[in-house]
């Protein structure tokens, strides 16, 4: 993004002047912005009209005072088209374009997309085809229907590839303080990966959100997650629509270990973004961090009235790697003061309702729960109807927890059993005084344990070094290649210092004289790039004892490949020494994701890698570290460690090993369309790759 771009980008985001072109909904608009308590200058551009709905009209955008910081543009798209041009040549900041009908719509509309993006030049460009842009800590609402948040001084940004969601989302009831919330549309110019670079500039955004099918730049969006990483900004992403990004011809293993959408939990995995499964997880765990005090570690000391509710605590903290440290000695004898004496005075603590309305008391309580090790803290609190009389109680609690939160510098959150029991008054409350406010004990502690989780790894993620590297992004390539032969195959990959058996190529022919330099017992393989699946071809025999048995193998071979695939040349054979009965068996392999990324799939190889699918992916490049730790999640790892007394496993020789694999493909990532090394054998002392496949495509 070049620097004007940039500049641009900042005056849309933080805007001194609106203007918005169009007709009736437009004068709607501009008076939700003064509504809303937008306090800058705003314009209403109409050709045809001096007024629409009491707003005085500005003919052409040449007739604007001053260009503008942003402009909502809804007009047809031909308008759209010279409307982008006119702001573009007057310095506007940036534009919003409402209008569809572009890429999203064939061949006509992306070229009119191309001439847009042609048109705003060094502008900054919403769009085409979204809603718009909500801005919440300026009040500016570049938006063309209602909308239903309110101004906040700091919160989270929302980035989403769906207009619907991010109205849906400004309507929800869950008090989520939003900073920002942009519905990107086609992102012709601006993107995810673009809006989030700039918002990290904002130090009131204290956590982004991001609602997506893809990234059309995956590489920039790794740039930027990086900085929200090094920041310590959370990024919580609900990714939906699992699309085929590779759909060429499978020939290798790798790709049925890893489809793309597992390429994106490896994306996220390097970058310590939170992948949610669903709307509310979503909203929960933004809330969670938008107070922007998170939590040191995933202890915490939690609060209840009731042993149901500390029941729930215990269960869903367990589930969620959140630990409940005891009570120290200390703790439980202040606490036997002031609870009575069938208060079960552990963590959770049940405090019950015998000091319920009592302030003094619940003070003292609190006070005590509270001087603790414990990272954060917790309450559980339902509050009843209106009607009952009986909410004072609940915010008397509330106060005191607020003001002892902030008396012993801790970090806590509110939560409640029943979702729809944490009215919005409490929320807004709770979120003033930058306590979380989450709905329902059982997500609650789900987006905590989320946002826990982040803030444990994220100094490890930072460390390794993965989350520096931006990911290769390889363009498409149309045909399905050239396959490489086993022989090439490991030539090519032993150059980058993969070890490979010490063999010998020869033919049907000449193979029992060659046999006496290899020594017995050997292997004996076909060598054709037409044989990619040799097992099934009967093109491999295994621990051959000497030249009778090499002979009736020969024969044997000859037959079953012709039968198998007639017309398939039986001219070379690779022979290579039996190896020894290995510690593991593992599949190393390359998997092509066009426009996306190079996966390194690390699995359980061997005859059984479809039937355990045991296996990680990380994108290329990578660390040394990153690969030991992929290795170590496999669940196959014991095996690598000294399993049932057998030797632990070379993981040095072994990590050496696959990144050879991974420098091979990142030296040849413009051509490696997928690469096979399976097995790859597992000792104590060494690993060897004894069969491999490479397919390269034109570039």
């Amino acid at each position: 993004m070049s620097q004007t771009l940039r500049d641009n980008l900042k005056r849309l985001l933080a805007p001194r002047h609106l203007a918005f072109v169009g007709g009736r909904s437009m004068a709607r608009a501009l008076k939700r912005c003064a509504d809303g308590g937008y306090p800058g200058p705003m314009w209403l551009v109409n050709p045809q009209h001096d007024s629409l709905d009491g707003i005085p009209c500005v003919r052409s955008v040449a007739d604007l005072p001053e260009a503008p910081d942003a402009v909502f543009i809804a007009t047809n798209r031909e308008l759209t088209l010279s409307c982008v041009a006119e702001l573009a040549t007057r310095g506007a900041g940036g534009a919003i374009c409402y209008a569809s009908g572009f890429a999203e719509s064939g061949a006509e509309g992306l070229a009119l997309q191309q001439q847009l993006l042609k048109a705003a030049g060094p502008m900054a460009l919403l769009g085409p085809n979204c809603y718009g842009l909500l801005d919440y800590l300026h009040s500016s609402a570049l938006w063309p229907v209602a909308h239903g948040g309110k101004a906040v001084d700091k919160g989270v940004a929302v980035l989403t590839q769906s207009g619907n969601f991010a109205y849906n989302l400004s309507m929800s009831d869950r008090s989520l303080p939003v900073a920002y919330m942009a519905s990107v549309g086609n992102q012709a110019q601006l993107g995810i990966a673009e809006l989030m670079d700039v918002l990290l500039d904002e130090p009131r955004v204290t956590a982004i959100g991001l609602h997506l099918e893809g990234l059309k730049n995956v590489p920039g969006f790794a740039r930027a997650a990086h900085k929200a990483l090094e920041q310590g900004i959370p990024i919580i992403a609900l990714k939906t629509g699992v699309s085929q990004i590779g759909a060429e011809l499978a020939l290798s293993h790798t790709s049925s270990l890893s489809g793309s959408d597992a390429l994106y939990d490896s994306l996220f995995e390097r970058l310590g973004v939170i992948r949610v499964s669903g709307p509310v997880s979503f909203v929960e765990t933004l809330k969670a961090a938008a107070c922007g005090n998170l939590p040191k570690g995933n202890s915490l000391i939690a609060l209840a009235c009731s042993g149901g509710d500390a029941g729930l605590i215990a269960d869903y903290a367990e589930r969620n790697h959140l630990s409940l440290p005891s009570l120290n000695p200390a703790q439980v004898s202040e606490l036997a003061e002031v609870l009575p004496v069938y208060a079960n005075l552990v963590n959770p603590l049940d405090f019950t309702t015998a000091i319920w309305g009592d302030g003094p008391a619940l003070q003292r309580m609190l006070d005590s729960a509270l001087c603790t090790e414990a990272d954060a803290a917790m309450l559980v609190l339902d509050y009843p109807a209106e009607f009952t009389g009986e909410r004072k109680e609940c915010d008397l609690l509330l106060e005191l927890y607020c003001a002892a939160l902030q008396r012993h510098g801790k970090t806590g959150f509110v939560t409640s059993a029943f979702p729809e029991l944490l009215p919005s008054f409490a929320r807004e409350r709770l979120h003033a005084a930058g306590v979380a406010a989450l709905q329902g004990v059982e997500d609650g502690l789900a987006a905590w344990g989320r946002i826990a989780a982040y803030q444990a790894r994220r100094a490890d993620l930072l460390a390794l070094g993965e989350s520096a590297l931006a990911p290769l992004s390889p363009p498409a390539l149309a045909d399905e290649g050239q396959l490489l032969n086993e022989w090439t195959s490991k030539q090519a990959l032993a150059g980058f210092g993969l070890p490979i058996p010490q063999g010998v190529l020869s033919t049907p022919q000449q193979a029992v004289a060659d046999a006496r330099r290899v020594g017995y017992p050997l292997v004996l393989k076909a060598v054709s790039a037409q044989l990619p699946h040799k097992t099934e071809a009967g093109a491999v025999a295994l621990n051959l004892a000497d030249e009778a048995a090499l002979s009736r193998a020969l024969d044997l071979m000859r037959a079953r490949i012709d039968a198998y695939a007639p017309g398939v040349p039986f001219d070379q054979v690779l022979l290579e020494p039996m190896a020894s009965a290995p510690l593991a068996e593992l599949i190393v392999g390359i998997k092509r994701e066009n426009d996306f990324g190079l996966a390194l799939v690390i699995g359980a190889g061997g005859v059984l890698v479809e039937l355990l699918k045991d296996s990680q992916s990380l994108l290329l490049p990578t660390t040394d570290g990153a690969i030991r730790a992929a290795l170590l999640r496999l669940r196959s790892a014991p095996l690598l460690l000294g399993f049932r007394g057998k030797p632990a496993a070379d993981l040095d020789a072994l990590v050496a090993a696959i990144r050879a694999v991974a420098d091979y493909a990142c030296e040849n990532a413009g051509q490696l369309l997928e690469l096979d090394v399976n097995p790859l054998m597992v000792g104590a002392h060494g690993t060897t790759a004894v069969d491999a496949l490479i397919r390269l495509g034109q570039v």
